[in-house]
């Protein structure tokens, strides 16, 4: 139990994690300036929360999955996300937001997140991963058809469990 949490202290010490953080705090302020009555924003706001949310979700999964295919597959969420998140203002504009500007300030956070994610994704261990087998998430060099090494380990189970 101990471990486990020094692992959710590490993660939420994160530079990244922090900034997502903040990012989800402002969201959630200027998601309290919706009104109520209007089922469009409100919808849009659930979507807000929902983006917002998975900068710190996705970064917690990375960092407790630790394999590398695990993590990438975590940044790609989070990029498409942050990536959304960032043109929310567009459809809160388009459905009478009158306090859209104060979107600017997420916009402003997201850039900062992008830099700290540019970081954080160059620090994945390329050496610690399983063959992503769908082709999408494997280290540089490595192939979805590509032989396992791990199929050399000689093992028996009888050995194992006696």
């Amino acid at each position: 139990m101990m471990n486990e949490e020094n692992e959710i202290d590490k993660t939420e010490s994160l530079p990244i994690y922090k900034k997502g953080k903040e990012i989800l705090d402002v969201v959630r302020e200027i998601g309290d300036l919706i009104p109520e009555d209007d089922e469009h924003l409100q919808f849009i706001k659930g979507q807000m929360f929902s983006d917002a949310a998975q900068l710190t979700i996705k970064i917690a999964g990375a960092e407790g999955g630790d394999l590398y295919d695990l993590r990438m597959e975590c940044a790609a969420i989070i990029r498409k996300a942050a990536r959304d998140l960032m043109v929310t203002n567009h459809s809160l504009e388009m459905f009478g937001f009158e306090e859209v500007e104060y979107f600017d300030i997420v916009r402003d956070l997201l850039e900062e997140y992008r830099l700290l994610f540019i970081d954080w994704v160059a620090g994945f261990d390329e050496w610690n991963y399983i063959i992503d087998r769908w082709g999408l998430f494997n280290p540089p060099g490595v192939g979805p058809f590509d032989k396992d090494p791990d199929d050399d380990i000689p093992f028996n189970p009888d050995d194992f469990f006696k």
